[in-house]
């Protein structure tokens, strides 16, 4: 008879585990244990058993005992996996079924406008975490500001920017005291605030408002705000504040600036005649307040030779960067106290002013060595005589602007002058008794060596204009109405850019040509006759060059007739001269 099989043992019931000390064989009930591990037999050492009562330490959670020292299997693989787990979930951000690093994916966003990374924050958490990165690493700041947004936006951003030391703001929404508040509260580190204002916004803040938001900033050092036309007074002091623009200003009452570090001033007034500021106080009071100025620009129409010579007074010899623009009632007096004041000026900007050639000549021969851009743009009495005269005498100068001053559309005394602004508009100011008329057939020959900038924008009085500048790179001929193609010459093998907006067609044929250097590859398809000997061509009659115009502004031949013209002339020239 076979037999069966023997029936399988029963389970073995689940046991509470091991009650002794795995180290020391001590009951782990009220048991510290402190001394070595079992030996190889698995028994307890007398040592081990001896030193149950020695000395009580906290034990560790992980052990780091000798490689030969036995742990449990069951906790240390299980602790090891868990903390493995964690650290990668927190070191890595899911991006499209990818695990990516929290580091990495943080530089992705720092490369985002706050717009992206404010939206990316509402992704997932990882992502959350990587924008409050971004948020707090945060150094430099843009922020468009909508009308719709308002102060409720930047309460909500600044404060996660710890570290923000820049902002930059382009408000489309009004700004008051407020901002301000928010701005001072939020950003403890600010060092730079720049707030623009669009057009349809208003900046309400008062004087009051902006003193003692610069009081309270003791690490502010650059602030720019524009349309301040609310600031009934200017009282600012700061010992860190270098550099301060305020523009679209209007009759401040009082006007102290006690900045001692300050190097970088700009006060730009509105061109309203209700303006009734002080500036002669205020200019005054710089020398006092602040000593280390270097870079001024002024903008209004009260400045005057009053004005000037109050600036004489304040004694800041360290100027090298001056403009004063729109002053009409600017003389040649006022230069003279420029001269005396400011010994190394590199940059002078009388834009707007009354001076002639011979402030321009006290210019010259002030600083031959150091002035290296000169503004002398609606300057009606500086004329092409001045202008040699600078490029002559200022071996170092780099810029020159002389739009609309040698302008031609002189009206009479009722309607006065028409003046183009700096930014290329139309204006019109009251005409002054000194006021001279310009001829309107004017040459221009400028040879400089090391001249870069020129602009004559709007010199309609120009007939002919010679210029040999081989560094020259970027020149402004816009609106020269009354240049004569045939009487240009630009000797200039850098030119880059040429503005000839608003002038004559044949012109800006003749000035293509010339700076792509089309005539030289391309003969003349015109009759011409030779001397007898052969050697230099002669000019066409003058009934010839009238049916050549003539050609020329036909619409449908235009392109044609003129390329044709202008290679003619331009290769005439050249064998001539």
């Amino acid at each position: 008879m076979a037999s069966l099989p023997k029936p399988p043992p029963p389970p073995r019931p689940k046991t509470r585990g091991n009650y002794n000390c795995g180290r020391c064989g001590q009951p782990k009930k009220g048991h510290v244990c402190v001394g070595p591990g079992p030996g190889p037999g698995g028994a307890a050492s007398p040592s081990s058993s001896s030193g149950a009562g020695g000395e009580h330490g906290l034990r560790r959670a992980l052990s780091f005992d000798e490689a030969g020292t036995p742990s449990s299997p069951e906790k240390k693989p299980k602790v090891e996996d868990v903390d493995e787990a964690e650290l990668d979930e927190e070191a890595t951000v899911d991006v499209g079924a990818r695990a990516v690093s929290r580091e990495v994916m943080a530089e992705v966003l720092h490369r985002l406008g706050p717009r992206g990374v404010m939206a990316a924050a509402g992704v997932s958490r990882g992502w959350r975490d990587c924008a409050g990165r971004v948020w707090r690493a945060a150094e430099e700041l843009r922020l468009r500001v909508l009308a719709s947004s308002g102060a409720g936006l930047l309460a909500a951003l600044l404060p996660r920017c710890p570290a923000l030391s820049r902002l930059h703001l382009r408000m489309e929404s009004d700004v008051d005291g407020t901002t301000l508040a928010c701005i001072a509260f939020s950003c403890p580190s600010l060092r730079t605030l720049e707030i623009t204002m669009a057009a349809d916004a208003v900046n309400r803040m008062t004087g009051e408002d902006l003193s003692r938001f610069v009081s309270e900033k003791s690490s502010l050092s650059a602030l720019k705000i524009g349309g301040c036309s609310n600031l009934d007074i200017l009282n600012l002091c700061s010992s860190s504040l270098s550099i301060l623009w305020l523009s679209d200003l209007c009759s401040l009452s009082k006007s102290v600036m006690n900045c001692p570090n300050m190097s970088e001033l700009s006060l730009c007034f509105t061109e309203h005649s209700s303006d009734c500021t002080n500036l002669i106080t205020l200019m005054d009071g710089l020398g006092r307040t602040c000593p280390n100025l270097e870079k001024m620009h002024i903008s209004s129409k009260q400045l005057s030779n009053e004005a000037v010579c109050a600036l004489e007074n304040a004694n800041l010899r360290g100027l090298f960067m001056l403009s004063l623009i729109l002053g009409s009632k600017i003389t040649d007096a006022a230069v003279a106290s420029i001269v005396r004041s400011c010994a190394s000026l590199e940059l002078l900007d009388l834009s707007g002013s009354s001076i002639s050639d011979n402030g321009v000549g006290m210019i010259c021969k002030a600083y031959p060595r150091t002035l290296s851009r000169l503004l002398l743009a609606l300057c009606p009495n500086v004329t092409t005589r001045g202008i040699q005269l600078a490029t002559a005498q200022l071996p170092c100068l780099q810029l020159m602007d002389c739009g609309m001053s040698l302008c031609a559309n002189v009206k009479n005394e009722k309607e006065g002058p028409y003046f183009g602004e700096i930014n290329g508009g139309i204006r019109i100011i009251r005409k002054l008794s000194i006021l001279k008329r310009q001829p309107i057939h004017q040459k221009l020959i400028i040879k400089h060596g090391n001249l870069k900038k020129l602009s004559l924008w709007g010199c309609s009085a120009l007939d002919a204009l010679y210029l040999n500048c081989p560094e020259l790179n970027d020149l402004n001929l816009n609106s020269c109405t009354n240049l004569h193609p045939e009487r240009l010459l630009l000797q200039c093998p850098n030119l880059k850019n040429v503005y000839a907006s608003g002038c004559q067609d044949m012109l800006i044929g003749a000035i293509r040509n010339q700076v792509l250097n089309e005539f030289a590859a391309v003969e003349p398809s015109l009759p011409c006759k030779r001397l007898a000997d052969g050697s230099k061509r002669v000019q066409l009659p003058q009934f010839l060059k009238q049916q050549v115009n003539a050609l020329c502004l036909r619409p449908g031949r235009f392109l044609r007739g003129l390329s044709n013209y202008s290679c003619v002339s331009f290769s005439r020239r050249r064998t001539t001269n």
